[in-house]
């Protein structure tokens, strides 16, 4: 036998998803053995529905009059069923933990998908402490008493932290949270089309002339936002995807039967509002919870000549059941993204793109109950803060903390969307149980229309109005800020910018508290080294490779 050795080259192992999972980091290797596998096809379902169905916005969409169904119907044929296309490959194709954050990091490298990461992360405490805390804040209030001062507190950190403790949960208990979202927003919507039936036949509806459903662009910069925030989330459950029995035949089905499903529990409710209540009383903040009273007169109570609506017998206890599920409803959406988000992130730090500390998943829970904590802490502390800038001022938080929340998850998006079209061409011939139709043509358009769209919507929160008055197109850009900054531009923009900005600068900064984590992994005999992954690994190469190992590299004659 020749001493000598014939160096020969070996191209990466393209992902495999019959192996056990991607070859992230030995610090991530040593975590998911403590995952457990309880999610099955109707669990992902209701999911899907928690996630996407969201009661916080069906009130703006309905503010907008007759055109908000004109826009949503035509959103759901150029981003929503893109979307589902997209996510229903990258799910099936790479069934990993982690998710979007995987994707990312194949395609993009540790750096840009960590960053990327903590954008999707703390949007989730952005929106748990901002809009979902105001919408069941305003809902009590509206329904069963006053929270005075401290009370206002003490009842936002309740709700913050009733949801931190589903979250904890292990999956096999934590899943039965979506369940009851689910079915508390379709017990609820059913019930509210229903009265919005029977409050017609007795007073009448109002009209709804052809006029007001045609399109104009003034109304597609308000709606956008909204409108793509309502049909995202295909992508939580992959998050979870080694938590689940079959993944790769679940995520596509339930993305396509959870996609029509939202698309009749918003269309719905969002249509009896316009026939209930008159154009001028419909608030982007109450506007779902008004519609509720107003039909509820028809079991006790009555509308007074000012529009004040009293409800009594009956009426009242029917109204205290569903402000009850719609508080449910809120919380259980803000639990959902957070059991997903925060999957995501504690794969990202066990990575190396994060503080290690983070990445720990608990052995009793199986869950990631470090992140899920401190994403309460800031949930908290956001809510306390926005509460004494805003002196109190319901819509205002609203408006601010809602389009923070749809910001940042969308910038994450515009990185995230585009990895469909770079793992196609790095992996031609990774198995994929699921193709976006059309071939390359097909996932260049699904990959433009997509990242296009909420780029889009990007701009037009952090600047409302943009486009409006170009190019002779009607309205005045000033029209198109949240009535609660109406003549305060720039107020508005800082309230977004700046934690914007801070929000990047956390990423950077995990990525840099992830560095003793990936000096590690290069020190470790036979660990994975930077983003190099093993031949066999379910994920291949992603960013600039370490240096080969000699058994990889070579062959001895």
């Amino acid at each position: 036998m020749s001493s000598q050795q014939e160096v020969v080259p070996v191209t990466p192992t393209p992902p495999s998803p019959a192996t056990d999972g991607p070859d992230l980091s030995d610090g991530w290797r040593s975590q998911r053995s403590r995952l457990r596998k309880d999610l099955r096809r109707l669990d992902v379902f209701f999911f899907l529905i928690c996630t996407l169905v969201g009661l916080d916005t069906i009130g703006s969409v309905a503010a907008a009059g007759p055109q908000g169904l004109t826009w949503m119907a035509v959103l759901a044929l150029v981003f929503f069923l893109p979307y589902g296309l997209l996510v229903a490959e990258l799910g099936s194709t790479f069934p990993v933990q982690g998710g979007p954050y995987v994707w990312t990091r194949l395609a993009f490298g540790r750096l840009t998908a960590g960053v990327n990461q903590v954008l999707y992360w703390l949007s989730n405490p952005v929106w748990l402490g901002g809009s979902l805390c105001i919408i069941a804040l305003t809902t009590w209030e509206q329904f069963f008493t006053p929270l005075p001062g401290p009370w206002k507190y003490a009842a936002g950190l309740a709700f913050i932290w009733a949801g931190a403790l589903a979250v904890v949960r292990s999956v096999r208990v934590g899943k039965w949270v979506p369940i009851a979202g689910a079915v508390a927003r379709i017990v609820l919507l059913g019930f509210f089309l229903v009265s919005v039936i029977v409050y017609a036949a007795e007073h009448g509806v109002h009209p709804l002339p052809a006029g007001e459903f045609a399109p104009t662009y003034a109304g597609f910069v308000a709606l956008v936002p909204v409108l793509i925030f309502n049909y995202v989330g295909f992508e939580l459950p992959s998050t979870a995807a080694e938590e689940m029995t079959h993944p790769q035949r679940d995520i596509p089905l339930s993305v396509l039967r959870s996609g029509l499903a939202s698309l009749v529990l918003y269309g719905g409710p969002i249509l009896g509002i316009l026939f209930v209540l008159p154009g001028d009383r419909i608030g982007s903040l109450g506007g779902f919870i008004d519609a509720c009273k107003a039909v509820f007169t028809v079991y006790g109570g009555h509308i007074g000549p000012g529009g004040a609506v009293t409800l009594t017998g009956l009426g009242a206890v029917l109204g205290s059941i569903a402000a009850a599920g719609l508080i449910v409803g809120v919380l259980t959406s803000g639990v959902t993204w957070a059991m997903g988000a925060h999957r995501a992130q504690a794969v990202a730090c066990a990575d190396g793109a994060g503080p290690a500390w983070l990445g720990r998943i608990s052995e009793r829970h199986g869950t990631p109950v470090r992140v899920n904590l401190l994403s309460a802490a800031l949930a908290s502390v956001l809510l306390v803060v926005a509460l004494n800038l805003t002196d109190g001022d319901g819509e205002k938080y609203f408006a601010a903390g809602l389009g923070l929340t749809i910001s940042t998850t969308f910038i994450s998006y515009v990185i995230t969307f585009p990895s469909l079209l770079v793992l196609r061409r790095k992996y031609p011939d990774t198995p994929r149980p699921y193709r976006v139709p059309g071939g390359r043509a097909g996932v260049r358009a699904v990959t433009v229309l997509t990242t296009g769209l909420v780029a889009f919507t990007v701009v037009v929160l952090i600047w409302p109005g943009f486009g409006v008055g170009w190019f002779g197109t009607g309205g005045s850009s000033a029209a198109s800020l949240p009535e609660s900054f109406a003549g305060a531009r720039l107020q508005y923009t800082l309230s977004q910018v700046l934690p914007l900005l801070c929000f990047l600068a956390v990423g950077l900064l995990f990525v840099v508290l992830g560095t003793p984590a990936r000096r590690r992994m290069r020190r470790t005999p036979g660990g994975a080294a930077g983003d190099a992954v093993a031949p066999g690994a379910a994920v291949g190469q992603a960013g600039d490779p370490a240096p080969p190992r000699p058994s990889d590299t070579a062959r001895r004659r």
